[in-house]
């Protein structure tokens, strides 16, 4: 099979590890840095042109689509989905958690654990009411587009929340405010879900005195072993956002583990150092599952 990379950076670990796991399983791998594609839209169907080549024969397709560069990212992933190729991840689940706001909401419609959250439409003088739906202070703040720890604020006290809320109200960012969890101790656990089970799972630490447990902020990360619940969580959070590939994270809490977010282009290097599993391995056996699968069920409608 032919199996294209859409990544913009050849070097980086997670883009690397698939490539080889790609020709480990004696398939062809290709990288192409989606941002510069070329949609071409006809009657005779839908094209791509790539460093003035037309694209053919791709079997399928792992996008790496950064969070900057969702809508184009995404429309190349759809591309690509209308020309035939297996995606990893859908174009649409994409679109869907990107958007933190709505993520939230169907998790929240699926019934699973998370942090209260709210959200308010740049309400003049609501800040009081929108820390008191959360609980009061101490309280998380977070810029809707946010990434990697970026764009989120701890307050410790509500007039602290206050002011840091008008301030982000000022200058018309979005954000949600959530309650603060403070028996997960600055920690959180991503599980790594690939369809349909939990491949690998890591607790990552924040750095001393930070409430971020990112890598990118400076948090460790080691290998745990999920509960039942855990696991059950991140699966079902996978699933209702549509998601056959998904970093999971999660808050152990008094009442249970705490969806705050679900990735759907995790990074392999700290889940595969702090497992010493191969994570990469195994989407490319998700491949394999999912072209046959495809490919079957197009000789069936014949």
């Amino acid at each position: 099979m032919k199996i294209a990379i859409l990544s913009r950076n050849p070097n980086l670990y997670s883009t690397k590890r698939l490539y080889e796991a790609i020709v480990e399983a004696g398939h062809v791998p290709m990288i192409i840095n989606h941002s510069v594609c070329d949609l071409i839209i006809e009657q005779e169907g839908p094209s791509i042109i790539y460093k003035g080549e037309k694209i053919t024969d791709v079997d399928a397709i792992i996008p790496r689509v950064g969070a900057s560069v969702t809508f184009y990212g995404t429309a190349v992933v759809r591309q690509f989905e209308l020309m035939g190729a297996f995606s990893v991840v859908n174009s649409q689940a994409i679109v869907r958690s990107r958007d933190k706001l709505r993520s939230l909401q169907i998790l929240s419609k699926a019934g699973l654990g998370m942090p209260k959250t709210a959200f308010t439409n740049f309400s003049k003088g609501g800040e009081k009411q929108i820390i008191e739906h959360v609980g009061g202070a101490p309280l998380i703040i977070k810029l809707l587009e946010g990434t990697q720890g970026l764009g989120v604020v701890l307050a410790e006290t509500k007039k602290a929340g206050q002011s840091v809320i008008e301030a982000f109200h000022g200058l018309k960012a979005r954000i949600i405010v959530q309650e603060f969890i403070k028996e997960a101790k600055g920690a959180d656990i991503r599980a790594f879900v690939v369809n349909g089970k939990v491949v690998g799972a890591m607790k990552r630490q924040g750095a001393e005195g930070e409430f971020r447990s990112n890598l990118h902020r400076g948090g460790m990360a080691t290998v745990i072993k999920l509960s039942r619940a855990e696991r059950s969580a991140a699966l079902n959070a996978a699933k209702a956002l549509g998601l056959d590939v998904a970093g999971v994270d999660m808050l152990q809490s008094a009442r249970g583990p705490l969806i705050l977010e679900v990735n759907s282009s995790p990074g392999l290097e700290g889940i595969e150092k702090a497992t010493g599993l191969d994570i990469a391995g195994e989407i490319i056996k998700f491949i394999e599952v999912g072209v046959n699968k495809k490919t079957s069920n197009t000789i069936k409608n014949q």
